[in-house]
Order: C-alpha cells, then structure tokens, then sequence
C-alpha cells in the first residue's frame, strides 16, 4: 500500500520545489511528483528523499543515530536547546515557517516548535536513520533527505528561519530560503566543547581554531550577526552516556574500540561549551 502524505509534510506543498526541475510537487499515490514527471517516494517512516544522483557518504548510519537519539533523550543538551528556541522566539512571526539543516534526528527543531505553538517546522538531512526520527520528532516537524552542499529544494524566502545545529552551512541557500526579515542560528563547539573527552580519547576530531575566522569569512557576504549566546556548563555523565557522546559526533565514523578503551575509563563528567548567533540577512 502507497505510504500516504505526512500530515506535517502537506503544508509544506507550496514551497517544496522539485530538484531536477524546480517546479512544484504535488502528492499522487504515495510519491511526491512534479509537474514533468519527476517522482520521489514518501517513506512509510514519514519522511521525503529528494536527493538524486550521487548519495552523500557523510551520513550518519544506524548507530551513530540511535547513540544521538538515547544521548539527547537524557537531556544532557537540553540547556543548548532551549537558549536556541529563545532566541528562535524572538525572531519568529506567529505563524513562521522554521527549516532546519542538518537537523539530525529532529531533537533542536522540536524545541523550536514547542516555544511557538503556530509554526512549522521542516527538517533536511542526509541520513535515512535520522530522517526516520526526526519525521516522528514533532506533530509539526516534517522531513525530507537532502544534502546541505547542493541547492534546496525550496522556493525562494521561504523560511522565517533556519536552524543550523553542528552542522555544515551553505551560506547562500540560507540566504535565498530566508524571508528579508528572517534570520539565521548557528551553532557551534568553542574549543572547551567536550574537553574531557578529547584528553581521554585522542583519535576524536579535534576542533580547528581558526573556526570562528571560517565562519564570519563564510557567512559574511550573507549576514550580519544581530547577538551571540554562550552556553557553558558541566554535564554528568553516567552509564552508557560517554559511549553515546562520541557515537553520536563525526569522529564515531573512524574511532575503534580500542581508541575508546586504551587511555582506561571514559570520563564522569564532561564541559558542554558552544556558542549560539543569530544572524540577519545583508
């Protein structure tokens, strides 16, 4: 039986926008298509692959999307969340439209939509296990696979605001989804962001610091920062919870056991430090 069209996914019609041709998508008997004939299967999970050609190889797998989910469900990151959705509030007319790059399993872009009850929320990303999550993350939460690296499938000023979590940018396809009076949140690790465990476990990726530089060079032409937020503070960890951490980072993808195990027990606790801007359109 054809999956049917995600009641979150419906309002979203109007602004998705076919991939290989950029006219609109309409739903017919479990697919989105588009007026040419492009056609693009609804997933019985609840999500939309947009993505043609070649598949991102940076995805997150299935474990490294079930250690994200179970380390979030702790809400050890719940502070960073809601000094985000804080920040969202203050941006967002009443009935915005969010959309959230990289969103992951959907965790950052539910906040957002649990502080405004009349705005939508769609979330892009690579990984089908995460998509699988982030489909259920919110009764107003859609999900569609796309790779943050290529145009969106979105019409132009589309979003009130995008969200960007530790996840790649695309500095202009946020600037041509975002409204003229919308804005863009990024956030990011400082270099004491999970400091512990970087001592403990060498072969972890290690955070470059020239990030900041990166940043303004890359988003500058777009953006105008309008007020940064940092979130500092020491979380427990207890349990399985240190495992989960780094399963749920890039560095899960070349990390052994052994890596883990070597230097003796994984650390009780740990510095969670990132810093959260909002950004408005040059």
């Amino acid at each position: 039986m054809p999956a049917l069209l995600p009641p979150a996914l419906e309002p979203f019609l109007d602004l998705l926008r076919c991939p290989t041709c950029s006219v609109r998508l309409h739903p017919d008997h479990g697919v989105l298509r588009c007026s040419v004939g492009h056609t693009f299967d609804i997933a019985r999970q609840g999500y939309v692959s947009l993505l043609t050609g070649n598949r991102p190889t940076s995805a997150d797998d299935a474990a490294m999307a079930r250690a994200r989910e179970r380390f979030l469900s702790t809400g050890k990151f719940a502070p960073i969340r809601r000094t985000m959705a804080r920040l969202a509030s203050c941006a967002l007319p009443e009935h915005g439209t969010v959309v959230d790059v990289g969103c992951g399993t959907g965790y950052y872009l539910a906040g957002v939509l649990d502080q405004m009850p009349g705005t939508r929320g769609l979330g892009l990303d690579t990984s089908v296990r995460a998509l699988r999550c982030a489909a259920r993350a919110h009764p107003r939460a859609a999900a569609v696979g796309w790779d943050v690296f290529r145009s969106f499938p979105l019409a132009n000023a589309a979003a009130d605001l995008v969200l960007d979590v530790f996840a790649p940018r695309n500095p202009s396809e946020f600037h041509r989804v975002l409204r003229p009076t919308g804005r863009l949140i990024v956030v990011r690790p400082t270099m004491r962001h999970l400091a512990e465990l970087r001592d403990q476990v060498p072969a972890m990726v290690t955070i470059d610091p020239a990030k900041e530089q990166r940043l303004h060079q890359a988003l500058s032409p777009f953006f105008d920062a309008a007020g940064t937020k940092r979130v500092e503070y020491v979380a427990p960890l207890a349990g399985r919870e240190a495992l989960d951490l780094v399963g749920m980072t890039p560095s899960a993808r070349h990390l052994s056991r052994a890596d883990l195990t070597d230097g003796g027990p994984l650390p009780d606790q740990v510095t969670v430090s990132v810093l959260t801007t909002a950004y408005r359109p040059r």
